[in-house]
């Protein structure tokens, strides 16, 4: 994938949107959810303790290649990406319950990323090990917070622009996102057919599995609605790029990065579809508390 994408284009654009989503958060949201902690606690066992499992069954189910198998499970054991709470916002979900569930996770993997990437490792006896990098967590904390906590600021200093400029935002954060999926799939156009090929259809069954499982889950336990679709996208949008990461620059194997790469295209088209589907789901939902 290229670097100057992944590293310097994207976080920038989603820094920007950040910004915008703050405009639509207050602190009452976040008190809120620490009101209702229910959802967070099963979105943390879906992907802390579900999602691995489903993602070891697929890679055993297609007999992947060992690399590859590892790059998937350490795909499965990173955290929510700030992607996640773009697609929340997006899509109507609760994007404080978005943004509390990823910065808890982002910490939780610290340890739990290590535990299971290794346990692939040992798993193909291949002999290496993983430690989860502390300024990767630092950099997912300044992504989100930051310009989620500046937006909020403004809202509170100017509400009525903040409110005004609520639907400019959500447009212009769906324009930025489509751009993202069409500069990743071009930067990856010279391979995108041999990685496909090679782990293409297990990336998208996990992410597709990931998606209805955060949403379905959290349903059946009596989650709301708006924070359902927030753990369906914390769960289905993983950090891509985190993976990738620890991928090249800490187990320096391209090929275990291969999984994360493909999943990282895979999922813009995925969370995209699964969004817009819930979203409707939720719009239904409005018009009918309105009509009784």
């Amino acid at each position: 994938m290229d670097s100057a994408l992944t590293s310097v284009g994207l976080p920038i654009a989603l820094a920007i949107i950040m910004f915008g989503l703050g405009l639509d958060l207050t602190v009452a949201d976040f008190r809120r959810v620490g009101r209702h902690p229910r959802a967070v606690v099963v979105a943390l066992a879906c992907q802390l303790v579900l999602l691995p499992v489903v993602c070891f069954g697929l890679v055993r189910l297609f007999d992947l290649d060992p690399l590859l198998g590892v790059g998937m499970l350490l795909l499965a054991a990173s955290p929510g990406g700030t992607t996640a709470n773009l697609f929340s916002y997006v899509f109507r979900g609760d994007v404080a319950l978005n943004i509390s569930l990823t910065a808890v996770n982002s910490v939780i993997s610290i340890a739990t990323l290590p535990l299971i990437t290794n346990l692939a490792i040992d798993h193909y006896d291949l002999g290496d090990s993983v430690s989860m990098p502390l300024t990767e967590v630092v950099k997912v904390f300044v992504l989100i917070l930051v310009p989620v906590g500046v937006g909020m600021l403004v809202r509170r200093a100017r509400a009525e622009f903040a409110r005004s400029m609520n639907r400019p935002v959500r447009i212009g954060s769906a324009v930025i996102l489509a751009a993202l999926v069409l500069g990743i799939f071009v930067s990856e156009r010279d391979d995108v057919g041999g990685h496909l090929a090679d782990v293409g259809l297990v990336a998208g069954l996990f992410c597709a599995i990931s998606l209805v499982v955060g949403y379905a889950v959290p349903r059946a336990f009596g989650v709301v609605e708006d924070q359902a679709v927030a753990s369906s996208m914390e769960i289905g949008v993983h950090n891509g790029t985190l993976a990738i990461f620890v991928a090249e620059n800490v187990l320096d194997s391209t090929e275990i990065a291969v999984p994360a790469a493909v999943y990282s295209v895979l999922m813009f088209f995925l969370a995209a579809l699964w969004g817009a589907v819930v979203s409707r789901r939720l719009r239904q939902a409005d018009v009918s508390r309105v009509a009784t």
